[in-house]
């Protein structure tokens, strides 16, 4: 059902899904067949915690949008955050690994559209949420797709 996306994006310092960053998630994502997305699995540490026995609202955030921008990404389309809708449905525990996915609803122009999901490992949707991107012009994705290609740790977003 899924099938690796390009392991050069990852070559860079991202703390969602960077090899480089010493103290970030290192999150690697897989096509999701089913949905035209992708989907990666977080087993949550320590460091991640907000109230106790919990993780952190803001870190269950950044996951979704992670995955967000892999959807996107993951075809070489390079967008830039604008806006995020997340909805809390239930605590988001440390204890157990967490199901990320995201895939791409709408595009118009240089807007699109994205929907993510927060799951237990059960299936219970935790967190999820609705944002809009703005794709970048076509000589800023031609340098974001080289900068991540030259694999330099993040020295090319320095």
């Amino acid at each position: 059902m899924t099938g690796e996306t390009d392991p050069t994006l990852r070559e860079q310092y991202c703390f969602g899904c960077g090899r480089h960053n010493p103290i970030g998630m290192h999150l690697v994502f897989e096509r999701d067949e089913a949905t035209g997305g992708v989907t990666t699995t977080y087993v949550p540490r320590r460091e991640d915690t907000g109230f106790p026995q919990l993780m952190h609202g803001g870190l269950a955030g950044l996951l979704l949008d992670e995955a967000m921008g892999w959807a996107m990404y993951q075809d070489h389309v390079f967008a830039v955050t604008a806006k995020i809708d997340a909805r809390y449905r239930r605590p988001v525990g440390l204890e157990e690994p967490l199901v990320v996915r995201a895939h791409i609803v709408r595009q118009r122009g240089r807007r699109i559209e994205v929907q993510g999901t927060l799951s237990d490992a059960a299936g219970n949707v935790l967190v999820d949420a609705e944002a809009l991107f703005i794709r970048m012009d076509q000589d800023a994705e031609a340098q974001a797709l080289a900068s991540f290609r030259a694999g330099e740790g993040g020295e090319a977003w320095r």
